[in-house]
């Protein structure tokens, strides 16, 4: 006889375990295939909570004493045991589900043949609500109960994962789905059969576990087993002689990813649910989707529960049809995919910009500022370039370490009151790790869509204030003035639903901004600013105080945009802002040397006389880019001339920075072959 499977249920207080339990129990046991386990515990008769078997202390120690228990432990000043028939009815085949504590999965596992743990969680803000709708604690109580450290689950043991955030009625759906798969564990057989990468997994058609026709049909079937999942299409083989009622086949490839060995358990769930299906078809034909079903649609395709081609029907039609209020929700929903930092002050501020402008580096002034001025934090965290010469961490790097861990910023963070790391290491969203391996081959993109992935991320890093640059122009991503203040309109609506305080500023994108493009150029230019170097580049003095003074004007000791442009002059003229970015640097690991720019350069010479009126950055970008920035830090472009500037022949135009013969050798053919700047 196949023997049953015992199911330990463990989950942080608010999650809701009892009221999954006690629904579960109505549709489950009914069945006889499951028993409801029954805790002795050293509480009274008629307590309020579960239904539980009461026993003094006394008692308790003499039942412990006869072997009367399979398991036994101590919470909250009481004492618990599950009777030793459960694992009894486990060897006869029952399947016994049992509401427990993480701290017994190690010697349960060890004493019962077929063990599963199904943790049940819920994202903190509803644990919090949920305790605090006990009336039993508040505040402080509730923020310590819900930050106990958790024991990690030991390795090797079979576990579900029951998240509890919605309905009653959808929780006990989903634990009792979750139950069953786990129950109607299937045994693994690698067929001799190669399907390529399209994984394939194979069901009896006659099976005595699974209908295998049940699971035909556009969606997938997760197959998982101990520490390994994956997602494959079904196919049905109705030969015995192939595939026994109780086993599943997978396709030679599918076996190999599965890295599990034959015969071993795996649980087989049908994807994606029945709700997040209903709405991708309400979203692909238009219509307008709630936060709910933005959470579970999310998370199936999280889940890769849907193929490729159904995902990418999905973002063509978000990306055309996204109302403000699925702007808001899609924010809230990406926030449950991340990992929450807090901080202790009251005001966290963030920079963001919608880039696509060469140079332009004044996150690198800003934080500075900031920093120095020492009223609230200031913890950014930047990306690397894509498309163009250098992102904010790229420059930053030529200067200091920026591949930190979440301990060794909030180490910076307190040491130098703010920092400019990368975020590929800390505010890392699983969400964008799929979409983008979709959207970025097929050239979809959205700016409602990157609002909701933004502003996301921003208030899971802990911001409480965001600041927005939306440079328009010719080439930037934002081509008009008008685009720039809608988005700019969205951005403080979306802040605003998120709890945010947002303020989004159209800037003026048809130029470059300061002189360097390239990492090493860049922190240049940086420099000569903060040591209020003469050469310091006007257009980006002005636009770092431009953001500066209105960060500054959040703090209510100063309360106006003019009182913070005044501090941030100050700041700058002091030279406290040069002390902030060395703390900064120091705190993040001074790179030593920093970079300098390549020595390798070539100058590139007007060949005629009259006025600059137009410098194509996109194309000295790519100038840029050929000579080998990002990657190589000391590579990139001095302009020295800009809009404005009259030029006789022979005067420089720019110079290109290199560290290899070959790179700028690319770099001067390239610069040849297009009209960087347009000279009337």
């Amino acid at each position: 006889m196949r023997q049953g499977t015992f199911f330990l249920v463990v989950g942080p207080s608010g999650a809701g375990k009892d009221s999954l339990i006690d629904g579960a129990r109505a549709l489950l046991e009914p069945t006889g295939r499951y028993v409801f386990a029954r805790r002795v515990v050293t509480r009274p008769a008629g307590s309020p909570g579960e239904d539980h078997e009461a026993a003094t202390d006394e008692a308790f120690d003499a039942r412990e004493a006869k072997g009367d228990f399979l398991i036994t432990w101590g919470a909250h000043g009481l004492r618990y045991g599950l009777p030793a028939e459960l694992k009894r009815l486990v060897e006869a085949g029952r399947n016994v589900i049992a509401n427990g504590s993480r701290a017994t999965i190690a010697a349960l596992a060890a004493r019962l043949p077929r063990f599963v743990v199904v943790e049940v969680t819920a994202p903190p803000e509803v644990l919090a609500a949920r305790i605090a709708g006990r009336g039993r604690e508040s505040g402080e109580a509730i923020e310590k109960r819900l930050s106990r450290t958790v024991e990690p689950r030991p390795d090797g043991i079979r576990a579900a994962t029951i998240c509890n955030d919605q309905s009653v009625e959808i929780g006990i759906e989903r634990f009792v789905a979750a139950v069953e798969a786990a129950a109607n564990t299937m045994r693994l057989r690698r067929l001799p059969l190669f399907a390529g990468r399209a994984h394939c997994a194979y069901l009896p058609a006659k099976g005595e576990i699974v209908n295998g026709f049940d699971y035909l049909g556009p969606g997938r079937v997760e197959i998982s087993g101990v520490g390994a999942s994956i997602r494959s299409n079904v196919q049905v083989v109705d030969l015995p002689a192939l595939l026994a009622g109780d086993e599943i086949g997978l396709s030679a490839e599918a076996f190999d990813e599965l890295g599990l060995p034959e015969g071993s358990e795996v649980t087989l769930r049908r994807t994606p649910s029945p709700e997040s299906r209903a709405a991708l078809t309400r979203k692909i034909q238009g219509g307008e989707l709630t936060e709910e079903q933005y959470h579970t649609l999310i998370r199936d395709i999280v889940e890769a529960r849907y193929p490729d081609g159904e995902v990418a029907a999905f973002l063509v039609a978000a990306t055309q049809t996204l109302s403000d209020d699925e702007v808001v929700a899609l924010a809230r929903v990406r926030t449950r995919f991340a990992q929450k930092i807090t901080w202790p002050d009251g005001i966290v501020v963030d920079k963001h910009s919608m880039g696509g402008i060469p140079g332009s580096r004044i996150t690198l002034i800003v934080v500075p500022i900031v920093a120095a001025h020492g009223a609230f934090l200031m913890p950014k965290t930047s990306s690397r370039a894509i498309t163009s010469a250098a992102g904010t961490a790229d420059a930053m790097e030529a200067l200091a370490r920026v591949e930190l861990n979440p301990a060794e910023l909030r180490a910076c963070v307190e040491k130098a009151r703010g920092c400019i790391a990368w975020n590929g290491r800390l505010n890392h969203s699983v969400v964008d790790d799929v979409m983008n391996a979709i959207t970025r081959p097929l050239g979809i993109d959205s700016n409602r869509w990157s609002v909701a992935s933004i502003l996301s991320k921003k208030l899971t890093a802990g911001s409480t204030h965001v600041i927005v640059d939306l440079p328009y122009g010719p080439r930037a991503k934002l081509r008009s003035e008008a685009e720039a203040a809608e988005l700019a309109d969205l951005f403080e609506t979306v802040g605003a639903g998120l709890g945010l305080v947002v303020k989004a500023f159209p800037t003026d994108g048809s130029r470059p901004i300061g002189r360097g493009i390239g990492p090493a150029l860049e922190c240049r230019d940086v420099g000569w600013v903060l040591d209020n170097d003469p050469q310091a580049p006007a257009d980006l003095v002005e636009k770092a105080l431009f953001f500066a003074s209105r960060i500054l004007a959040w703090d209510p000791t100063l309360g106006s945009i003019a009182a913070g442009r005044a501090r941030a002059e100050e700041l700058l003229r002091s030279g406290a802002a040069r002390a902030a970015f060395e703390r900064i640097i120091d705190a993040q690991g001074r790179r030593e040397p920093p970079v300098a720019p390549g020595l390798l350069v070539h100058t590139v010479r007007s060949p005629k006389a009259g006025l600059v009126t137009e410098i194509d950055g996109w194309a000295v970008a790519g100038i840029a880019r050929r000579a080998g920035a990002p990657f190589d830090k000391a590579a990139g472009i001095d302009l020295r001339r800009h809009v404005g500037d009259a030029v006789a022949v022979g005067d420089p135009l720019f110079a290109i920075h290199a560290s290899a013969s070959s790179d700028l050798d690319e770099a001067k053919a390239m610069a040849e072959s297009c009209d960087c700047y347009v000279i009337r």
